[in-house]
């Protein structure tokens, strides 16, 4: 684990457990990521993968434990918090009746982003959407949707970036667009992101983490990884599950 006397904290979670009734989708999750990491994490479906992004990006409240995002406590600090992070998802959180600029317009007026309209223009140039700024989201396909969806997570620059499946159903063209965006912005953000490609996670991240259960099956910085070992663990976790 990162030395915390040392090292900038992006995330601190400790104890972080979510209940829903009588079942545990996450269970004492501990771990620190230092600011300007990539974390890949991996794990099967009903892990608690999604969860703990949901928690950790203000969604939803953990049932005990506590989390910090750059400092700041995730149900004490939200509202402040919610202005430093951006977040991409299957739901790609637009309005399909906007326009592809009115969308980013939105969000621009709801963040207070300065100098809105040169940042859209960015943005849209950067996501290859230019040419139907003035078009209905609804028109959109999958891949032109997750596309803006990213330019509208990185509108207001946030410290941290959180990532659920972000490759999922785009086309390879929309992929080497998310591809060469994380890579011109890598250096300016903290990202987590969930990943069932574990080729596409390890060949991104800085930092992994395998969750199974809700528990932390294991965590470490890319550097002390070994491949093999870690696609075994993470075969043996996924395919068996972790008492």
């Amino acid at each position: 684990m990162t030395d915390t006397h040392t090292t900038e904290l992006a995330l601190e979670v400790r104890d972080l457990s979510r209940t829903f009734g009588a079942r545990k989708a996450l269970d004492g999750v501990t771990f620190d990521l230092p600011k300007g990491a990539f974390l890949s994490i991996f794990g099967p479906n009903g892990a608690g993968k999604t969860t703990m992004l949901k928690v950790l990006s203000t969604l939803t409240n953990p049932s005990k434990g506590t989390a910090r995002v750059m400092g700041l406590d995730v149900v004490a600090d939200s509202v402040k918090l919610r202005e430093q992070i951006g977040f991409i998802s299957h739901n790609p959180l637009l309005y399909p009746d906007l326009t592809a600029e009115e969308n980013l317009e939105f969000f621009a007026d709801l963040y207070c982003i300065p100098d809105a309209p040169a940042r859209i223009e960015e943005l849209l140039t950067a996501v290859e959407l230019e040419h139907r700024r003035l078009d209905d989201v609804r028109t959109f396909s999958r891949g032109m949707t997750q596309r803006l969806s990213i330019a509208r997570a990185l509108l207001a620059r946030p410290d941290v970036i959180f990532l659920d499946e972000p490759y999922s159903g785009l086309d390879p063209h929309a992929m080497d667009i998310l591809d060469s965006l994380i890579s011109q912005v890598r250096d300016q953000h903290t990202f987590v992101m969930i990943s069932h490609d574990l080729a596409k996670g390890l060949e991104l991240c800085s930092h992994a983490l395998i969750l199974a259960k809700g528990k932390v099956v294991l965590f470490e910085e890319k550097e002390a990884i070994d491949p093999e070992a870690f696609s075994t663990t993470y075969r043996e976790t996924v395919g068996m599950g972790v008492s």
